[in-house]
């Protein structure tokens, strides 16, 4: 247990009075967080990565890593790839995810076995980059929009990111309402200047994802690592096959990614 100091202080008499609360932690063993992406770009381009970290206490700033897990990715043909560690928690394979094709995440991680199935999500290609310099609730804020085409007559999910060292911007959006129509995703965050460089991605995803990261986006305000720790627990596709009750957090993903880099005007 952990307790946390509360300093109270009384100003305008001539003594201070100083109270100490307690306040119990709870610290529970640690989970594993998956964040699993196999990406594939219209260029034929792929990026295939798993982070694996554990959940930390409260008060605890560090990030632990897992650095000794064994993970394999196995398309529905049989064939395995091996994911090797790298750094930061971070294993790589050379694996280059395929249209209509099944894929099942395997991670074996203190003696129990996760996995995941997913296949690949296409995603319209991001078209051009629209700027307002008269945006946000100032009026003096640079605001950017990045549009694509959603196709017509199917039903499609995106995940969005608006990334720069301004800050990023992340969405997630349903074609309910824009079927077949162009839309944007939108970017705005404080300080953003003539001269700045932003890359926007659109990824195809699941209903499934598109729900997880809607309910993440909310606890999170939409901003920071949607993989941070949590104030309630929101469950991936991930399922911990030796014990259930030790569930991990996290996501597999396998999207088709379109990007598009702007200068800042």
């Amino acid at each position: 247990m952990k307790k946390l100091f509360l300093m109270v202080f009384f100003f305008g008499i001539v003594t201070s009075c100083e109270d100490v609360i307690d306040v119990e932690l709870n610290e529970a063993a640690p989970r594993l967080v998956i964040e699993a992406n196999l990406n594939v770009w219209e260029n034929g381009n792929a990026s295939s990565a798993v982070r694996l970290t554990t959940t930390a206490p409260f008060f605890d700033n560090n990030i632990p890593f897992v650095t000794d897990a064994e993970i394999t990715v196995t398309d529905e043909n049989g064939l395995i790839y091996p994911f090797m560690y790298s750094q930061n928690g971070i294993y790589n394979s050379n694996l280059s995810p395929q249209l209509n094709v099944e894929y099942t995440l395997n991670i074996v991680y203190k003696e129990e076995t996760y996995s995941a199935t997913e296949t690949l999500y296409t995603v319209s290609p991001l078209e051009f980059v629209e700027q307002r310099d008269d945006g946000g609730f100032t009026g003096e804020d640079i605001e950017l929009k990045a549009f694509f085409t959603d196709p017509a007559g199917e039903q499609n999910f995106y995940f969005f990111e608006g990334l720069s060292e301004r800050g990023d911007a992340l969405d997630v959006y349903n074609d309910e309402f824009f079927d077949g129509n162009t839309i944007f995703g939108y970017y705005l965050v404080e300080d953003l200047a003539p001269g700045d460089e932003v890359q926007f991605n659109i990824y195809g995803v699941s209903e499934a994802y598109y729900n997880f990261m809607f309910i993440l986006l909310q606890q999170t305000g939409g901003g920071g690592g949607p993989f941070e720790t949590q104030p309630a627990t929101v469950r991936g596709n991930i399922v911990n096959q030796t014990n259930p009750d030790n569930y991990p957090l996290g996501y597999f993903k396998v999207s088709e990614v379109s990007t598009l880099n702007y200068t800042v005007q």
